[in-house]
């Protein structure tokens, strides 16, 4: 395991995990929000792609493994509280999200109502 990751605060959750804000490497635009535990990040690391865990399926959930939607891991950025990070990548195929948008973030909330951003 990388050395590193022990510097990293897990215990702020109950569940050990910190949330990823993963953000498109060239236009900063946020894909997605998801959490990593210790074993998510070092395979991330490891493989170079964005790796997360699954709160639904309770594991290990690999980008793209069965979407084909790959994040090309470019820089993962730690916040000075050491307790989130910021996962910047390219990537690849479709969109971020399960939905097919590029984002998840394809919704806003205007005049009370949600809308869907064009």
């Amino acid at each position: 395991m990388y050395k590193v990751i022990d510097e990293l605060d897990f215990s702020k959750s109950p569940d050990g995990l910190i949330p990823v804000v993963t953000q498109d490497c060239d236009s900063l635009e946020v894909l997605m929000v998801a959490f990593v535990n210790k074993e998510a990040l070092a395979a991330a690391l490891e493989c170079g792609e964005a790796v997360y865990f699954s709160r639904s399926r309770q594991k290990l959930w690999h980008k793209g493994d069965t979407s084909g939607n790959v994040q090309i891991l470019k820089e993962v950025l730690v916040d000075c509280d050491q307790d989130s990070i910021v996962y910047k990548v390219k990537q690849l195929g479709g969109g971020a999200c399960h939905t097919g948008n590029r984002s998840c973030f394809f919704r806003r909330i205007k005049d009370g109502v949600l809308e869907a951003v064009k």
